[in-house]
């Protein structure tokens, strides 16, 4: 059954990873566009704490969970957000639907091994400067895609409680802008398309170690590093004029991206399948993300910084007799500098999240919600503010593979 429900959701998402707009913040504007979390719900409800060796969820944070797996593990979730961009005059609101994550995670003894499809990063804004009535040209902003990557990850149990793994990543995607220019009383205006196509590939590699301090007691470790990488970018640029049926067509530009080296730390405490609090740190150093279309004097980039607290509770796993007591119940909360700075003015993503995990009866698979609320830059500094919530769903199934019926 399982394999059926992969294959299917497989031929869907190949579209409509593609077809999505994944962000409405007009600081996508920016670099490869607004960077999404990359983990599944059950971390993100955490804040992204993913410390604990789990033996039926995924942790793409980590290549080395994948030997921790019991079963074959399907996951696929997706996010409806709002929010709500304002300036110190202005505000507008927005809603938008995404497809989060398609992962694959499969046991084999002492080895583990992953693949899926992950969104990495999504352009969606549209910036209007209104001067009709004036001599000054009034001028409208659009743009569209992302980058998208597909992994494919193998882990190894050196001991019982020590992991390590790595994956490769293949990162994919298309960003398309569109700025058109125009002034009143002028009949004729101009319209302005970039198109990039990018393309590169990145390793990761990582360990995960746990060990009891006492009988109650486990302490769990977690370490992940990214290469640096090149994302290659093929640009074409495209300028119409009104009463001009014939377009100017530019050369296509080769411009390669400077991805940066990240290391994600992470450390917790609690009892396994029972509760856990942790926190995690994440550092990346400073890339390399202007296109030819996106630079500004007032824009820049510094090192990324992620600080993020969770856990999570579940009352009784076992339990027959009560279902709220098999509810895994996670919180966290996460301050972020997103390494962009513009007017002068650090970029902050700070939020707080919730969720919950209910188990499917008869199995290991289980249904997972999660809420999300967060505010991200400011109105000072001439700047725009973006206050969001978001709620997602995910379905985790888990099922034997290479197992041989005893009968027929």
């Amino acid at each position: 059954m399982i394999k059926k429900i992969i294959l299917s959701t497989c031929l869907l998402v190949s579209f409509v990873s593609f077809a999505q707009q994944g962000t409405a913040s007009p600081y996508s504007f920016y670099g490869i566009g607004d960077v999404r979390f990359r983990g599944t719900l059950e971390n993100r409800s955490m804040a992204g704490v993913s410390v604990e060796q789990d033996s039926i969820h995924i942790n793409v944070e980590n290549p080395a969970s994948y030997a921790a797996l019991i079963q074959t593990t399907f996951t696929v979730g997706g996010t409806y957000g709002t929010s709500t961009v304002k300036s110190q005059n202005e505000k507008a609101n927005s809603t938008r639907s995404t497809f989060d994550y398609l992962l694959v995670g499969i046991p084999m003894g002492k080895f583990g091994g992953g693949f899926g499809l992950i969104p990495v990063s999504s352009v969606g804004y549209k910036i209007r400067n209104d001067n009709s009535g004036t001599e000054l040209p009034s001028t409208q902003y659009e743009g569209e895609g992302g980058l998208n990557k597909a992994f494919l990850a193998l882990a190894y149990k050196i001991m019982p409680k020590w992991n390590v793994g790595f994956d490769m990543q293949y990162n994919f995607g298309k960003i398309e802008t569109t700025s058109i220019e125009a002034i009143t009383g002028v009949s004729s205006g101009t319209r302005e398309t970039n198109t990039s196509i990018l393309s590169g590939f990145n390793f990761n590699v990582g360990t995960m170690y746990q060990t009891k301090i006492n009988k109650k007691l486990e302490l769990f470790t977690s370490l992940a590093y990214t290469f640096g990488s090149n994302l290659t970018s093929d640009s074409e640029r495209t300028i119409e004029v009104d009463g001009d049926d014939t377009p100017l067509v530019t050369d296509p530009a080769s411009i390669v991206l400077k991805m940066p080296n990240k290391v994600t730390i992470g450390a917790g405490i609690g009892q396994a399948r029972k509760w856990l609090v942790g926190t995690s740190l994440a550092f990346q150093g400073n890339g390399k993300f202007e296109n030819y279309y996106n630079t500004s004097e007032n824009v820049h980039y510094e090192k990324y910084a992620k600080y993020a607290v969770g856990g999570y509770y579940l009352p009784n796993y076992t339990s027959f007799s009560s279902y709220f007591s098999r509810i895994t119940y996670r919180a966290g909360f996460k301050y972020e500098k997103i390494g962009l700075v513009v007017n002068n003015e650090s970029i902050k993503d700070v939020g707080i999240s919730l969720g919950a995990g209910f188990p499917i009866t008869g199995s290991f698979s289980n249904v997972n919600f999660g809420i999300e609320y967060g505010k991200k830059g400011t109105v000072s500094a001439n700047l725009v503010q973006e206050n969001y919530l978001n709620l997602s769903l995910s379905f985790s199934f888990n099922d034997k593979w290479f197992v041989k019926n005893k009968y027929n």
